[in-house]
């Protein structure tokens, strides 16, 4: 069976006054029905970008998109309305993202009424159930934005994203702005849901910790390419790249026995506009030599793990060595 959605090349660039910025550049990956694909790296490295290109928030320069088998590349309208009920996006700031004027509701009932063809008693029955699947008590039914803290707001967004039945939920940072206690109610309620309607997401982040809980593949970007894309597991036991021993040694261990070495970074960050060829984190690697300057290719280093380091195999084997 062919995945759900295949991204080939996607390239997506800015004019700005000192040259092209690549806050996407190449990136290829699937995403299989059911399943969530994890995107993580540092604020900057193209991780929101790529989710609103493949939603079509912005137009790709480059690549294409494949979604359910057909290219989406580059749609006509009616077709890109079509696609807005298979494809949904869950943004990070629920507050800046729902309409400051309309109650609960409103805004969950909002798509419904957009895409039309169900009566005014049906579309308030769909809400009503909406809020009673993402745990919305109907009380809160005709409040505003304003009066309901993060995590009900937060909620508000999985409803809209939900309300049109989709296969596929792009979901930046969706609990980057909530409390850990609202996060995991958030999680759990997502895997459920996940569970529930078959549905597939992409999951942009920067907190490793909630990635791994919830993603079934994790690709690790960095300054708009992916350096690093393996099953979740395989992922934070085999860590190949450099810059994601750096991020995963970041990552706090709720254990006082268990010492970690955090690997601190250095160095100038590359710039994203006009960059080299190289590798773009060989000015902070520990690890760079000549060859970095070269242009890297991903290679596959076991099944499903593949990494953009052209000397990945010789730091294994010191790592083994020690």
């Amino acid at each position: 069976m062919a995945p759900l959605l295949e991204v080939y090349n996607l390239k997506k660039y800015f004019k700005t006054r000192g040259g092209l910025l690549h806050a996407v550049d190449d990136v290829s990956f699937t995403v299989e029905n059911g399943e969530t694909l994890g995107v993580v790296g540092e604020s900057g490295c193209g991780k929101t970008t790529l989710g609103r290109t493949i939603m079509h928030l912005l137009p790709p320069t480059e690549g294409r998109i494949v979604f359910e088998g057909k290219d989406i590349s580059k749609p006509k309208k009616p077709e890109l309305e079509e696609l807005r009920e298979k494809m949904q996006i869950i943004f990070q700031d629920p507050f800046s993202s729902i309409d400051p004027r309309m109650t609960l509701g409103e805004a969950i009932m909002e798509p419904l009424v957009i895409r039309g063809g169900m009566s005014k008693a049906d579309m308030i029955a769909e809400t009503r159930k909406l809020m009673d699947t993402v745990g919305l008590a109907s009380r809160f039914e005709n409040s505003y934005p304003h009066e309901l803290d993060g995590g009900r707001r937060q909620r508000i967004g999985i409803a809209r994203a939900l309300s049109l039945r989709p296969k596929f939920i792009v979901c930046d940072e969706p609990v980057s702005a909530l409390d850990v206690s609202i996060q995991a109610q958030i999680i759990n309620l997502m895997l459920d849901l996940q569970e529930e309607y078959g549905i597939a997401y992409m999951f942009v982040t920067h907190d490793l910790s909630v990635v791994k809980y919830i993603s079934n593949d994790i690709m690790v970007m960095y300054l708009g390419q992916v350096v690093e894309k393996a099953p979740a597991d395989e992922l934070f036991d085999h860590t190949l790249h450099p810059y994601s021993k750096a991020l995963l040694s970041a990552v706090p261990i709720p254990d006082i026995h268990k010492k970690t070495k955090r690997i601190s970074l250095m160095g100038e960050i590359s710039s994203p506009v006009d960059p080299p060829a190289g590798c773009r984190f060989m000015p902070r690697c520990l690890y760079a030599c000549e060859r970095c300057a070269q242009p890297q290719v991903m290679e596959e280093s076991t099944p499903g793990h593949f990494v953009s380091c052209c000397r990945y195999k010789e730091l294994a084997g010191k790592e083994e060595e020690q």
